[in-house]
């Protein structure tokens, strides 16, 4: 009768890659960079790259800021940003939420819409007054006698000019 080895189905077998901490560590040592080498470049302090090579998410910004750190060091290191992402999401539970509002009706809309609705009413204050100022142009314009009689389509406009 042989034994078999008993197998724990419950735990999947660690590897060197499961933790984005290590896999960025083993990455930069390969590359043959040092700490100090990575913070000059990325121009995140020592401790930050040694906190997230540590995976101490606590010495860390959260959210968007750590994705956009992790990101940033994949860059560097010339390794898959989406497989470090994946990581570091999976350990740090950073995965970007769908952006949603609630809009005045009370449903909820996709970030995708629009912030600001068009407006209801067409500027025509605006427009009334730039006709103002071009019909007080013209008028001086007539005054002064810029303009040629040539220009001049009705008898009351070369009236006003003379």
């Amino acid at each position: 009768m042989s034994q078999t080895p008993i197998v724990d189905v419950e735990s999947p077998p660690t590897s060197a890659f499961s933790n984005v901490g290590g896999f960025i560590r083993q990455l930069r040592e390969s590359r043959g960079l040092s700490i100090s080498d990575v913070s000059a470049r990325l121009k995140y302090s020592a401790a930050q790259i040694n906190a997230l090579e540590a995976d101490d998410f606590s010495r860390l910004p959260q959210g968007a800021a750590l994705r956009g750190m992790a990101r940033n060091y994949a860059r560097l290191l010339d390794a898959d940003e989406s497989a470090v992402l994946s990581m570091l999401d999976q350990q740090a539970g950073t995965a970007p939420m769908p952006a949603v509002a609630r809009s005045a009706d009370g449903s909820w809309v996709s970030a995708d819409m629009p912030l600001y609705a068009e407006p209801k009413q067409r500027p025509w204050g605006w427009i009334l007054i730039i006709a103002v100022l071009l019909l007080v142009v013209v008028f001086y314009a007539l005054d002064r006698g810029w303009i040629p009689d040539s220009w001049l389509l009705f008898d009351w406009l070369k009236d006003l000019k003379q």
